[in-house]
């Protein structure tokens, strides 16, 4: 059943401090703009930095209903700069630093119809690593709205209304980002690695990636990334990985296992520090990659990296 988790549609924009995360499901494009727009407009009336992160459709639909309000507002096309999920918390985060603590009023629709089945579960994760990311932060107001045609309900990982028991972000989070990926397929080409094979690993993933029909740029994009999640699991892995290669949904994908665990789940989503430690492969792959998954438990780590083909 889909649940909507937007519990207080009329609250004053701004009235209490810190993150505040919601959503709402539409049926149609009339329900989404009566939802959305006076979300909004509230917004503008109150004086926060507003925004909006939707695909042009939905952007179109709320210039005609605001008007000359519009123009007060910051659009962002979605499928741009969200189409890999793990680029959204940086943009947020971006978004927070340059108002420096100027309440901001954003929507954000990272599950919009049309996405892969892999990027729906990375929306998901993406979600609830948003509770983690800005449980701190503030006042950052941020809603979501959801398709009724996608079947996804948002009330896991959105704040439930006050009444109920406060949830553990980072539990709900970690639930997520410890369970197993989709096996690789029988049919998936697999190469073991260690560290003498790593220079060997990245021609390998070109040359098949120029197979596949990748543009230069994918190609070398892929190939970089690759090596440097490689190295990551020779590095912090075990000494040792598997990388399994075939095409899913429009994409080559790469799948990157070792013996490896990361406990950070921010990980690739915030810049890591020149230190040594290890995270800014992952960070890397995450801008040049179309989608990068990444799930570590007490099996090991999987990432996952997709190139969009054709």
């Amino acid at each position: 059943m889909l649940i909507d988790s937007a519990s207080d549609p009329d609250a004053p924009s701004g009235s209490p401090a810190g993150f505040q995360h919601d959503a709402f499901v539409y049926a149609d494009d009339d329900e989404f703009v009566r939802r959305a727009a006076p979300f909004l407009r509230d917004g503008l009336i109150a004086g926060d930095a507003v925004l909006a992160a939707l695909p042009e459709a939905r952007i179109a639909l709320l210039r005609k209903e605001l008007g000359d309000l519009a123009d007060e507002v910051t659009f962002i096309d979605i499928t741009v700069a969200g189409r890999n999920p793990a680029r959204i918390i940086p943009l947020w985060a971006d978004i927070l630093r340059e108002h420096d603590g100027r309440p901001i009023r954003a929507l954000g629709e990272p599950a919009y119809p049309g996405r892969s089945a892999a990027e729906y579960a990375e929306a998901k994760l993406h979600e609830a690593l948003l509770n983690v990311a800005f449980q701190y932060s503030g006042p950052f107001r941020l809603r979501c709205p959801y398709s009724v045609t996608l079947g996804l309900d948002p009330a896991g990982n959105h704040p439930a209304p006050a009444c109920e028991p406060a949830r553990d972000w980072d539990d709900v989070a970690l639930r997520l980002f410890g369970a197993p990926l989709a096996g690789v397929p029988e049919t998936a080409e697999r190469r073991e690695f260690g560290l003498a094979e790593l220079t060997g690993v990245r021609r390998w993933v070109a040359d098949r990636a120029r197979s596949y029909g990748l543009q230069a740029d994918q190609v070398d994009d892929l190939a970089l990334a690759s090596h440097e999640i490689c190295t990551n699991s020779v590095r912090f892995g075990g000494g040792r990985g598997t990388l399994s290669l075939w095409t899913q949904d429009g994409s080559l994908v790469l799948d990157i296992a070792d013996g490896g665990r990361i406990d950070d789940l921010l990980v690739g989503r915030v810049l890591p520090r020149n230190d040594g430690r290890g995270g800014r492969g992952v960070w890397l792959a995450n801008q040049l990659c179309d989608l990068v998954q990444i799930r570590s438990g007490a099996a090991g780590t999987q990432v996952r990296l997709h190139s969009r083909l054709g």
